[in-house]
């Protein structure tokens, strides 16, 4: 038996600048996996939602490899904070903040995020 997929009318949205840009529907987010989205000035952004509904966005670029990987990532808790780690040399980035997990001088930008 094959469920239908979540419908609904809402999109997820980034804050850029003093804006919010919308990137996809929130059906296109499945729980503990990531999607990338091309934003506006050709940068990407990781995009993911938790089981629990929440709601994150980082770049997408891994700043080890410069490889555009991160919404490919595995995704987890650690201490409560939830990550991506990256599916090359698996650094876990925190998808509040962008902080690198494992090397607190590395970070990546973290973008406000919300369905609307």
């Amino acid at each position: 038996m094959t469920l239908a997929p979540e419908t609904t009318d809402l999109k997820i949205r980034l804050r850029l600048a003093d804006d919010w840009y919308p990137v996809c529907d929130l059906s296109a987010l499945l729980p503990g996996r990531g999607v990338a989205a091309l934003l506006p000035d050709g940068r990407q952004a990781a995009l993911f939602r938790d089981r629990a509904g929440g709601l994150y966005a980082i770049d997408n670029r891994d700043p080890f490899t410069g490889a555009a990987v991160l919404s490919r990532g595995l995704t987890g808790t650690h201490r409560g904070r939830p990550f991506v780690a990256s599916p090359l040399l698996k650094q876990r980035f925190d998808l509040t903040t962008g902080e690198c997990l494992d090397d607190a001088s590395v970070r990546v930008r973290a973008y406000e995020v919300k369905a609307a």
